[in-house]
């Protein structure tokens, strides 16, 4: 989830606030943390190898173009000025992130993310390039943080990553009649050193730019664009923008509010950063998803319970886009905010986030539009000799009610690739084999009960699922 986040200052500006900041300092704590760091002298400098637009004025914050799937260098300098005397390890962690730089589109990040997935099955919004890069060891990317990767590397030494955005910034747009002017994104980079117990908790450093992505070739004649029309204008009004520098370097910035629950380790470990096809395979036909977990109500599991934590509080804040409350309510658990009521809330947070929160924390589970539950077929020789643990059926909970959310239910209830399921068929009279439509999901009697057979495709490793 991304939620608002201040963007970096210049130095002109916190000297001539620094008599508003002493007034509000209770209120400006991060702008004070985000002072003591300008003070202190960063270990180390991260540098976009990308051109800034010459179109921008000297107060804003400068603005870089890139081209759509193109590999952009990161260099992560070390200024050789501190030593890392302090660094249990050998090597640091960095995230990568690409995020939105408009606060509107940050509070509904989820569902953009969610419309772009749709529409770009299989495609990462960030990506690394491994060949070009120098330096990094054990690059990874979550399959489910399709904007996220990271990778360790040595601080006493020079690094550079090459990344790859493949999002560009009119997709999220609204159409409307050609030519919209795209929506700027953010590249930020949240370092961190390993703690007592291994683990990369430690924050160091954190830096960001502003970006806009074009499609191939667009970012050029965009940069080509801007310094032609600076070139026009008077000498006067051209020294009210900032030159172009062939190189962009990322502002400190405070860490990205999601940094921390990267880097905490889970049951599973993450998976290793791979763009080559796995291969899986559908399970056989006598067997029952092993070790596979019950499918929960989305709405269900992000609910804040009694029993949670002061860290998992702060968790289901930024979660739920409440994340400019979590200081605010930093020692508050899970039953603390319960006991809240809704006057209470109103006045805290104001009106309009009051009734928000109070509506969140209150609110019931979402009951699905349609609820399913499949088994899948035993072998012929057990179907007369059933046993203890056999017909174990599984519930499937549909919200949009087509063919393709079937299959994708289908799919992670027997944790396989959702491609590799072809068609999806209900058996009909006389034995025949019915596509399954939308229309035909639709029309399912809630509760309905079906026993799962496969078939596997001549042609190549996909499988036919028929529901009986």
């Amino acid at each position: 989830m991304l939620f608002w986040h201040s963007h970096p200052e210049t130095y002109q500006q916190h000297a001539q606030n620094n008599f508003i900041r002493d007034a509000l300092a209770p209120f400006l704590k991060h702008e004070e943390e985000q002072q003591s760091t300008e003070i202190r002298v960063s270990p180390f400098h991260y540098v976009l190898c990308a051109a800034t637009s010459p179109a921008v004025k000297l107060q804003e914050e400068t603005l870089t173009y890139l081209n759509q799937g193109q590999s952009y260098e990161i260099r992560m300098l070390n200024r050789k000025l501190v030593e890392y005397t302090d660094i249990s390890s050998k090597h640091i962690k960095s995230i990568v992130r690409v995020v939105f730089h408009d606060r509107r589109l940050q509070y509904t990040e989820h569902q953009q993310l969610e419309g772009w997935r749709w529409n770009r099955p299989g495609d990462r919004i960030l990506d690394i390039d491994i060949p070009l890069s120098v330096g990094i060891i054990e690059p990874r990317a979550h399959p489910l943080q399709l904007n996220t990767i990271e990778f360790l590397w040595d601080p006493d030494k020079n690094a550079s990553v090459f990344i790859q955005v493949n999002c560009i910034s009119t997709e999220f747009t609204p159409r409307k009649h050609g030519g919209e002017k795209g929506v700027p994104f953010r590249i930020q980079i949240d370092t961190f050193a390993a703690g007592e117990h291994g683990e990369y908790t430690e924050h160091m450093l954190s830096a960001s730019c502003q970006v806009k992505v074009f499609k191939p070739k667009g970012a050029d004649r965009k940069l080509k664009t801007d310094r032609e029309k600076i070139e026009k204008k008077s000498p006067q009004d051209r020294d009210k923008y900032q030159p172009s520098y062939k190189t962009t370097v990322l502002t400190e910035c405070s860490p990205w509010p999601e940094a921390p629950s990267v880097n905490r380790t889970s049951n599973t470990p993450s998976p290793g950063y791979h763009s080559a096809h796995t291969s899986y395979s559908f399970p056989e036909e006598n067997c029952s998803p092993d070790q596979q977990e019950e499918l929960h109500l989305p709405s269900c599991s992000d609910h804040l319970l009694p029993s949670s934590s002061m860290q998992d509080t702060q968790q289901w804040l930024h979660s739920n886009r409440f994340s400019s409350f979590c200081r605010l309510f930093s020692g508050f658990s899970g039953s603390d905010l319960l006991k809240m009521s809704r006057e209470d809330l109103i006045q805290i947070c104001g009106a309009a986030d009051g009734i928000r929160l109070f509506n969140a924390i209150k609110g019931r589970c979402i009951q699905p539009r349609l609820t399913v539950y499949v088994s899948q077929l035993q072998n012929r020789n057990q179907l007369h000799t059933k046993t203890a643990g056999e017909d174990v059926y599984h519930a499937l909970y549909l919200e949009d009610l087509t063919v393709l959310e079937l299959t994708e239910k289908i799919a992670n209830l027997y944790n396989v690739p959702s491609q590799q399921i072809l068609c999806v068929y209900r058996q009909g009279p006389t034995g025949i084999h019915v596509l399954v439509s939308d229309e035909m999901v639709q029309n399912f009697t809630e509760e309905s009960s079906f026993i799962i057979s496969t078939m596997k495709d001549e042609c190549n490793d996909g499988y036919h699922v028929v529901l009986k």
